[in-house]
């Protein structure tokens, strides 16, 4: 008689993690039984009668195999991304990525006017009632403010303070940069800036290196409401701070994205792939 080894896939790998990271307690599901029957996990049974599960050695380099792909498989811009929301959270912060947020602007920001002195303010300090919750089915017009319309901002990295305290969030964007065309290209899009500063109290630069090693930008080119971080593979050094605004609580609406996704996990778990 054969036996059968399953071709494992991208939902053996996550239960595997899983298996690894708890206390071993089995599902008794097909997919416990595909690993099984692979060799990667083992049937363990206590003094008591209890039956848990154990990840084998072939099942250590499974993981091992996977968290080397996925690590070699990150882009540029994906392991800064990953590197400075790591270092929010080293700095006691909760941070998420790949966050789409809607924010109010003046059309004439959106049309390609400038981020002046005069538009900066207003909106920083749009009244939170304005920032209310909407369907999916609304139109970009800003209720009682038909000179303002919806954006969408995606910052690579969003992060508050973990506090109980809604004044004490500090929301904070940081904008990723590892390209200088993409860099150029981004410094001229005030709009982009203004959804930034219009949900977080400061707005930060992070500039990564090219090929040679040289920073893809000087400070002097971000624009002075952004501060200025460079990155190397080993730290992130503020060169330039960033103005920093008062902001005394989240539009409805951001906490509603927040509470639809996840923060980053805790660093080990970054660190380890699982």
């Amino acid at each position: 008689m054969s036996s059968f080894v399953p071709n494992l896939t991208r939902r053996h790998h996550q239960r595997l993690r899983e298996i690894y990271r708890s206390s071993g307690w089995p599902c008794q599901d097909l997919l416990e039984v595909e690993l099984l029957a692979a060799g990667q996990v083992e049937r363990v049974l206590s003094t008591q009668g209890h039956e848990t599960l154990r990840v084998t050695d072939a099942g250590i380099q499974t993981l091992a195999q996977v968290f080397a792909s996925n690590k070699a498989a990150r882009s540029p811009h994906e392991a800064l991304v990953e590197q400075v929301a790591v270092a929010m959270g080293r700095a006691g912060r909760l941070a998420w990525r790949g966050l789409a947020l809607r924010v109010p602007l003046p059309r004439t920001l959106l049309q390609g006017g400038p981020l002046d002195d005069g538009v900066l303010p207003a909106v920083v300090a749009e009244p939170v009632a304005q920032l209310c919750a909407f369907d999916d089915d609304e139109t970009d017009a800003v209720p009682d403010q038909p000179e303002h319309a919806w954006c969408m901002a995606c910052p690579d990295v969003f992060s508050i303070r973990r506090s109980s305290v809604e004044a004490y969030l500090e929301p904070v964007v940081h904008e990723i940069k590892v390209n200088r065309a993409d860099l150029l290209g981004d410094l001229k899009k005030p709009a982009k800036r203004a959804a930034y500063l219009g949900l977080a109290s400061a707005c930060w630069y992070v500039l990564g290196h090219d090929a040679r090693g040289r920073p893809i930008g000087e400070p002097d080119e971000i624009p002075p409401e952004c501060g200025v971080m460079l990155a190397t593979p080993d730290a992130l050094t503020v060169v330039r701070e960033a103005p920093r605004r008062g902001m005394e609580r989240l539009p409805f609406h951001v906490w509603m994205a927040l509470a639809k996704a996840s923060p980053v996990p805790r660093e080990e778990r970054m660190q380890t792939g699982f």
